[in-house]
């Protein structure tokens, strides 16, 4: 197949997904083509199978906000006619999938013209936060129900776009996935790296993500507060955003700045998170929690909150914690108990990564893209 693959080439989950899923199917022989205004950070330099299109906004001084959404459906339009596309998957609702419904429109128009189905996966934050925008959540709606097949991450998210949205067609639930060959755990590299992060043998603790509010940032700070005065350890924030200085401040506060790492933006993340011990992920919402998935196919433990899509993820008990949002005293406890019990601690890890492998593995979660994409074709033939 050839497929037309856009999402924001940014550090957040979605544009990760997309992207993995893109260089998965590639692998498998199919034709992707990356639309974006910037080449998606995973993509790995020269890639068979893989094509980049950048989409240009031109800037006119009549326009306060560049028109992103109408380049992007020119954009699509030309990619699909020019490299005869069979279909478009978008990830993120607003705008992708009005783009994708303004370049099918495109395409078809005329005598010659000819049909370009879309498909549409929901990430969350489409849904939770920009959708409900009274003022996006009418073309939200009507972008979803127009789409030739739409795709939710969990559970979770595919139920609460159809509480709210009320949309009628179906939504099929594919989870996140992660590449189990590149997300491991390697003895030899760990020997080698984790020196450098805990000179003193220091238990390492995680977190990742773009430091939104919603990822409640300071309670991992203050998560790792406790832990510290118990344990010797250090925590690696790997990520950016508009909370980081008010998580650094409060590690000032509480004197554990020096033992608090902020590593940035980071491209191959797996290096990092393989070498700690515990996730941190103490957020308002997931929809899914793809740095839990990552961690855990890394054999590290994580500890999240009950919330949105995650228990879909994390087994309680058995490859990770989750407690309620906000009790960072039971999260706490929970870091210290497993620190505290080495065999524990690893033995968790291996059911975690064993979990990851047999539900979430890329290899797994392509197939069923593969199979989606092939009965949305059939319908539209």
């Amino acid at each position: 197949m050839k497929i037309g693959i856009t999402c924001y080439p940014t550090y957040g989950g979605s544009g990760v997904v997309a992207t993995e899923l893109g260089l998965e199917l590639a692998q498998r022989g199919h034709e992707i083509h990356f639309i974006s205004y910037a080449q998606p950070i995973r993509l790995r330099g020269a890639e068979p199978n893989i094509h980049y299109h950048e989409v240009e906004v031109s800037r006119y001084p009549l326009f306060d906000y560049p028109p992103y959404d109408l380049a992007l459906a020119t954009r699509m339009a030309e990619v699909a006619q020019l490299y005869d596309l069979d279909l478009l998957h978008v990830h993120y609702a607003i705008p992708h999938s009005v783009s994708a419904l303004l370049a099918r429109q495109m395409l078809g128009a005329g005598p010659r013209g000819r049909r370009l189905p879309f498909v549409t996966t929901l990430h969350g934050t489409d849904i939770t936060l920009v959708g409900l925008d009274r003022s996006y959540l009418p073309i939200t709606r009507y972008s979803i129900e127009q789409s030739d097949g739409v795709t939710a991450i969990s559970n979770y998210l595919r139920d609460r776009t159809l509480r709210v949205f009320d949309v009628k067609n179906r939504i099929e639930v594919i989870y996140n996935s992660v590449n189990c060959d590149v997300y491991h755990r390697d003895p030899e590299e760990i020997a080698k790296m984790r020196p450098e992060y805990a000179p003193n043998n220091e238990r390492l603790l995680v977190h990742l993500s773009n430091f939104r509010p919603v990822k409640r940032l300071t309670d991992v700070i203050e998560i790792f507060d406790r832990v510290h005065k118990q344990i010797p350890s250090r925590l690696l924030l790997i990520g950016d955003g508009p909370d980081r200085s008010v998580a650094e401040w409060l590690a000032v506060q509480k004197g554990i700045h020096g033992d608090v790492l902020f590593l940035g933006k980071q491209d191959q993340i797996q290096d990092k998170v393989a070498i700690t011990d515990i996730m941190l992920m103490p957020s308002e919402l997931e929809s899914f929690g793809l740095a839990a998935l990552e961690a855990m196919a890394c054999e590290v433990v994580p500890i999240a909150t009950r919330a949105g899509g995650v228990p879909e993820v994390i087994d309680h008990g058995k490859t990770g914690y989750l407690a309620d949002v906000g009790d960072v005293e039971t999260m706490s406890r929970y870091a210290i108990d497993l620190l505290n019990n080495e065999q524990r601690l690893r033995e968790m890890g291996r059911q975690a990564r064993a979990v990851a492998m047999e539900r979430f593995c890329s290899t797994k979660i392509v197939k069923q893209y593969e199979d989606f994409y092939r009965r949305v074709l059939e319908r539209s033939a």
